[in-house]
């Protein structure tokens, strides 16, 4: 068996290095030269193949994709815009409302200045001895009595039931929507 084992293992000239493959055609005595990789035309070669490596590797973006981020930004500038003008309308409330009140307390004390001044004894004073003014007498009064008879028009009688006039509203709103 060991005999067997070194036949099966002995290299055979007939086969591909020892396998099992049979050799159909004889080895070239000389193998083909081995392109030179500095030369002009590979390296041109190379360059091209590196030049197209290069735009393909760029990012592609969808006119989707660059709308929208402008899109973005113009809404952020506005929102910072909205801000600004927000801040200026608070700032001018909060003056505005500072100068309210001191409006009011200022009316305030011009109504009890002019209170104090304001004097009822004093203006009759001044109707009867400057104006030459007196009270009216008696006489001088004369009342007015209105002789004409008030009217009045009834447009819904207690006789019509609330059901009937709800009916009559629901149907006219029919009428409406089906013009």
């Amino acid at each position: 068996m060991a005999a067997e084992a070194a036949r099966v293992l002995d290299f055979d000239s007939r086969y591909f290095y020892g396998s099992a493959a049979p050799v159909l055609e004889p080895f070239p005595e000389e193998a083909p030269p081995l392109e030179n990789p500095y030369s002009e035309e590979r390296r041109r070669q190379r360059e091209r193949t590196r030049a197209a490596d290069a735009v393909k590797s760029l990012p592609h973006l969808s006119l989707f994709a660059i709308v929208g981020s402008f899109a973005v930004g113009v809404i952020m500038i506005l929102v910072v815009l909205a801000q600004i003008s927000y801040n200026e309308a608070a700032t001018e409330a909060v003056r505005l409302k500072s100068q309210l009140t001191m409006l009011e307390e200022q009316q305030r004390a011009l109504m009890i200045e002019f209170e104090s001044v304001m004097d009822m004894k004093e203006v009759e004073r001044y109707a009867r001895d400057v104006l030459g003014m007196s009270r009216p007498e008696n006489g001088q009064l004369a009342v007015f009595a209105n002789v004409a008879v008030d009217r009045a028009e009834v447009l819904s009688s207690p006789e019509r039931s609330t059901l009937r006039d709800f009916g009559a509203f629901i149907s006219s709103l029919l009428d409406y929507f089906r013009r």
